[in-house]
């Protein structure tokens, strides 16, 4: 009989509803890899999945057929040119409103505030997407809007994470987000949180605004989800 393993592995402790074992075990090898990795070893890939070797030689072996995984001359595996290939055919068919708009559509149904998503735009910082507040008081702003980059909470997200110097954005660098009330208005207050994307970079951030009096404590962690979440379906990952 096959000896039963004293330690679930990745990806039997998160099986997919409905899906099939093999593949699960297949796609947690995949994502074992991480940024700058290169090849690893049997060993390695052992250690990150938390199978057997033998369990992974014959998923390997499937991946390598796929062209998913690349067996170098020294026996280490590196991802093959068939993940190149489907990160060609995602990149042309990506759309960021896609991806950017439903994330903020959850946010304001959870919150009834407004959700922004805004980068750098020259010394300015443009809206690039914008979901508004089904409430009749709100602060409102359109897609295409320029803002001023020297205030407000998105503001001082995006001048945090490209350099600017100060205790406050040195918090902002540590937390990745930011609470403030009256920064840019009387009676504004913002909650943002940085975005980041498959390489770490920094490439925007996700803004909920609203009047002062409606502002929550558990903004702060609405926020942060909503920009992790983004932040994953750019590609991002914590390993």
């Amino acid at each position: 009989m096959p000896r039963k393993a004293s330690t679930l592995s990745v990806a039997d402790e998160n099986p997919s509803s409905g899906g099939v074992a093999a593949v699960d075990r297949a796609l947690s090898l995949l994502t074992a890899f991480r940024k700058n990795d290169g090849y690893l070893s049997l060993v390695e890939l052992s250690e990150r999945t938390r199978m057997y070797k033998s369990t992974i030689l014959r998923l390997l072996a499937s991946l390598e057929h796929a062209g998913m995984i690349h067996k170098s001359d020294d026996g280490r595996y590196g991802l093959g040119e068939g993940v190149v290939q489907l990160y060609g055919v995602y990149s042309s068919a990506f759309s960021q409103a896609d991806v950017i708009l439903p994330v903020l559509r959850a946010l304001v149904e959870k919150t009834q505030e407004s959700a922004s998503y805004h980068v750098i735009s020259g010394n300015n910082r443009l809206c690039l997407h914008r979901v508004n507040s089904p409430l009749p008081i709100s602060y409102r702003t359109s897609e295409g809007d320029v803002l001023p980059l020297d205030k407000g909470s998105g503001a001082r997200v995006l001048q945090a994470f490209t350099g600017a110097k100060g205790k406050l954005y040195d918090q902002i660098r540590k937390d990745g987000v930011v609470v403030l009330d009256g920064d840019r208005m009387p009676d504004l207050a913002g909650v943002s949180a940085a975005v980041f994307n498959a390489h770490h970079d920094f490439v925007g951030a996700v803004t909920l605004t609203m009047p002062s009096s409606r502002l929550k404590p558990s903004f702060r962690e609405e926020v942060l989800h909503a920009a992790m979440m983004l932040s994953r379906k750019f590609g991002y990952s914590q390993n």
